[in-house]
């Protein structure tokens, strides 16, 4: 025994993110303290997250806490959490449809589903949004795998094959597909547009900001080009309807532009560094954006009706969203479990932890 608690943990790949997956009851129920312990196994406070399991980059600060279904329909509860640890802020204001490529398998794997036999399907309730997704997992022989064909840019070889269904995505955070009630606002002198699917965000065209939307992450770090950005991200939000976008992680900003072989270029941020890939719950957003009359994404790549796919070439390769009518959006992902064990929280820095399995 020492001074730190000890927390059962299962770091797992989900998509193209990373991150540790907690048991609900292995976590306080108190969202102060949940935080607290988060951002003390992460390494809050620094900006490699030296001091815990976080890492330099958003896609490796993710966590999930899944748990029992508290909604009628759904087999668990999927709660999402962006550990932002240079800041010291946990943020739960929006879903990750990565991470979420994992929850099934974890949840079959300790026992919250039980798996059927060739491929099992888990109805996952995404606490953030209130939104329902189906996830469809391989499990020949009633046991999850994890080897398989599937392949998805921006990790490499191949893994068994997740599908993952959104369907009605529409308001997951506003309750409205166009908060601003407009498929166009103007903001700054620059043309964008706020759309609410899976996830809210903000599109811009490219070249409106000086960019080709083919540009690696990493020329991105201008640091006026950055404010400018955020800039035009916090007051989208607010015409959205969040209160203080400035101390949260959405709505997300998209550059978008013309694409040879596939529907858009995109460059995803979140929201201050350029994603390497792209978020899934994004991807369903700007999908869903080119086939919504009047946004900047709908008059780029022209007239476009589910059924229809999707293409979406980012820094990583391209991500394919499959719209259906209904509506769904369905979605390749794999998933990898890497690590089972304990994480540790500094006592000193949740001196209140106290959970009923403690």
């Amino acid at each position: 025994m020492n001074d730190q608690i000890a927390i059962p943990c299962v770091v797992m790949r989900g998509g193209t993110s990373r991150g540790p997956f907690f048991l609900a009851r292995d976590l306080p129920a108190d969202a102060g303290s949940r935080d607290a312990v988060l951002l003390s196994v992460m390494g809050g406070g620094h900006d490699l997250g030296i001091d815990g399991i976080g890492g330099g980059n958003a896609v490796i600060n993710k966590v999930a806490i899944v748990g029992p279904a508290s909604v009628p329909g759904a087999d668990v509860d999927y709660l999402f959490a962006q550990v932002r640890v240079r800041e010291g802020i946990v943020d739960t204001s929006p879903n990750c449809g990565n991470m979420l490529a994992a929850v099934g398998p974890f949840a079959i794997e300790v026992g919250l589903v039980s798996a059927t036999a060739d491929r099992t399907h888990v109805r996952i309730h995404n606490v953030n949004t209130g939104k329902l997704i189906d996830a469809t997992i391989a499990t020949p022989g009633g046991r999850v795998t994890y080897d398989g064909e599937a392949r998805i840019d921006g990790v490499p070889g191949t893994a068994a094959p997740i599908e993952l269904s959104f369907p009605d995505a529409a308001g997951a955070r506003t309750g409205r597909l166009l908060p601003t009630g407009r498929a166009v606002d103007r903001i700054n002198g620059i043309d964008v547009t706020c759309l609410d699917a899976a996830m809210p965000v903000m599109l811009v065209r490219a070249a409106d900001l000086g960019c080709s939307g083919r540009e690696a992450p990493s020329d991105f770090a201008d640091s006026g080009f950055r404010a400018r950005l955020e800039d035009l991200r916090i007051e989208a939000g607010r015409r959205m309807g969040f209160p203080n976008p400035a101390d949260m992680v959405i709505p997300k900003p998209v550059l978008i532009a013309p694409a040879g072989g596939a529907t858009l270029n995109v460059r995803y941020f979140m929201p201050h560094d350029c994603h390497s890939a792209l978020a899934v719950t994004g991807a369903v957003a700007i999908a869903t954006a080119c086939v919504t009359s009047g946004t900047i994404a709908a008059e780029m790549v022209g007239p476009l009706a589910p059924p229809v796919p999707i293409t979406l070439a980012h820094p990583s390769g391209q991500l394919v969203v499959r719209l259906e009518p209904g509506p769904v959006a369905r979605v390749l992902r794999t998933a990898r479990r890497i690590f089972e064990g304990h994480v540790f929280a500094r006592r000193s820095q949740v001196p209140h932890y106290s959970v009923l399995a403690a």
